[in-house]
Order: C-alpha cells, then sequence, then structure tokens
C-alpha cells in the first residue's frame, strides 16, 4: 500500500505540474493578445489629443445641437392646428365683430377727371325758384304739331289753330271736322292775300287769290259783312267768324258736312267740300290726342 500511496502522489504531481505549465502558456498568449490592444488605446488616445480631431469633434457636436433647436422652434412657432376650417372660423368671427357696409344713404362716386387737380371742387349751389319756375314755363310750352294727311307744317299749324278756337267754343268734334274741310276746299289751309284787295298784302300772308275781294283761311269777303281786311287775315278771328255763323244753322250738327258747309259759305260748287272729309277727319283725330 505504500506504494501505491507514492504512485497516486507521483501522479497527482505530475497533474499539478501539467496545469502549471498549462496556465503559463496560457498567461503567455494572453500576454501576445493584450500587447496589440494597448498599444491600438494608446494610438487612439494620441489621436484625440491632437487638436485638429477635437476641433472636427466640437463642429460635429455644434451642428447636432443646432438642428434640433431649429426642429423645437418650428414645433413650438407652428400652431397646432391650422386646418382651413380653423382658418374659416377665425375670419367669419372677425366679420361679425365688424359692422356691415349696408347703409342706403351712400355717398355718389367721384366722376374721373382727365387732369387731376389739388383743389376741392365748388360745392353747387341751389337754383333760385324763379329760374327753376323759369325752365318749367318753357318745358310746358306746347310744340308745333306734326304734320298728318299729306299737309306741310304751314298748313297744319292753321289748323291746329282753327281746332283750338273751336274747342274755346265748345264746338263739338263733327263741326271741328266742318271746319277743316271748308278750308281744304277755300284756301287749301293756307292764309291768302287777295290780289283785288292791295290792303290785304300788307298783313302777313302764305299766297295770293283773285276770287273776287275774298281773303283768309275760309275765304270770306269784307264786302260781305265778315269783317275788315285786317280782321279776316288773322286765322283765329276767321275761325271765329265761321263757327258763329254755323252754329246759327239749325239743325248743322245733324247734316252732313258739305251741307253744313254750304249753308255757311253759299259756294257755287257746293258739292265740292265732301271729298275733303275723310282727311279732315284725320287731321283733326291728330290735334286732339
Amino acid at each position: 500500500m505504500p506504494h501505491r500511496e507514492h504512485i497516486d502522489r507521483g501522479q497527482d504531481s505530475e497533474a499539478q505540474g501539467d496545469r502549471s505549465a498549462d496556465s503559463a502558456s496560457t498567461d503567455k498568449v494572453r500576454g501576445r493578445r493584450r500587447a496589440p490592444a494597448a498599444r491600438r488605446l494608446r494610438r487612439t488616445r494620441a489621436l484625440l489629443s491632437s487638436t485638429p480631431v477635437r476641433v472636427g469633434a466640437v463642429a460635429a457636436v455644434t451642428c447636432c445641437l443646432g438642428a434640433v433647436v431649429f426642429v423645437e422652434s418650428r414645433a413650438a412657432t407652428t400652431p397646432p392646428d391650422s386646418t382651413p376650417t380653423n382658418l374659416l372660423a377665425d375670419r367669419a368671427a372677425s366679420a361679425e365683430r365688424q359692422p356691415a357696409s349696408r347703409a342706403t344713404e351712400r355717398a355718389p362716386a367721384p366722376t374721373p377727371s382727365a387732369t387731376p387737380t389739388t383743389t376741392p371742387s365748388a360745392t353747387p349751389t341751389a337754383r333760385p325758384m324763379a329760374a327753376r319756375t323759369k325752365v318749367a314755363r318753357v318745358s310746358k310750352k306746347p310744340s308745333r304739331p306734326t304734320p298728318v294727311a299729306g299737309l306741310t307744317q304751314a298748313q297744319m299749324d292753321n289748323a291746329h289753330t282753327v281746332v283750338q278756337v273751336g274747342q274755346k267754343m265748345e264746338i263739338p268734334r263733327r263741326g271741328l271736322v266742318v271746319a277743316i274741310a271748308t278750308a281744304m276746299q277755300e284756301s287749301n289751309l293756307y292764309n291768302l292775300a287777295s290780289g283785288v284787295l292791295p290792303e290785304s298784302l300788307n298783313h302777313p300772308n302764305q299766297g295770293v287769290g283773285y276770287d273776287h275781294d275774298s281773303v283768309g283761311l275760309f275765304q270770306q269777303r269784307p264786302s260781305s259783312g265778315w269783317g275788315t281786311v285786317a280782321d279776316l287775315m288773322r286765322p283765329a278771328y276767321a275761325a271765329e267768324q265761321f263757327y258763329a255763323a254755323l252754329l246759327q244753322i239749325p239743325g248743322w250738327h245733324e247734316m252732313s258736312v258739305a251741307a253744313a258747309a254750304q249753308a255757311v259759305q253759299i259756294s257755287a260748287f257746293p258739292d265740292a267740300y265732301a271729298q275733303h272729309e275723310e282727311r279732315a277727319g284725320t287731321v283733326v283725330g291728330a290735334l286732339l290726342t
């Protein structure tokens, strides 16, 4: 047994020797591996301690901080909700706070001028009452009637005078037609003087006739008691004399136009007045409207 114990101890010592050798070899390997790593660490520290590297690192850090600040500032200034709906709502609220310009009285728009002026224009003054009255009177002045039925302006003016006189004397429309038809036949509605009466040429006239001493629109004779030459040369007086004679005819308004005219004129051609009845009615209708 002693011998065996000796053997076991020997084996144990050999095992311990092997482990010591292995440990030493491992330390050698680890030492060889640590040497290059230490050299790299020293190189890295030397590189970081150089000035260019430190400046570049500082610049990189500064840029990163600046980007962070810019993003945060954009986030702070950008409204959380800038949708079109909120924008329209803000405008509507602003419009409700401001009064609407919908007054019924508005100032007239200024008239643009060709050359701008710096002096204010004078305020127009109210027109005097007398001037306004004068303008009103002028505007109410009757204009000359428009000719109808183939008449000239002079003929239409004479017919207008005959109708106006008849209206003043309250002559009915049929009497007006009788008077116009008579003047058409006797003088063609012109105020004629007489070549037999030189005196008639001294008065305003529109032509000369030669039927005895007959003058004017109705060719009335001074020698028959119709009036003076001066009076009969006035169309209004001549028309008044004709109507006065017509009213003296009993039942004249029941007669034909030609018969009523002949009853007043006592002409050598009693049927000649009938041809003017239609045109005379047209003229009277135009002057009464």
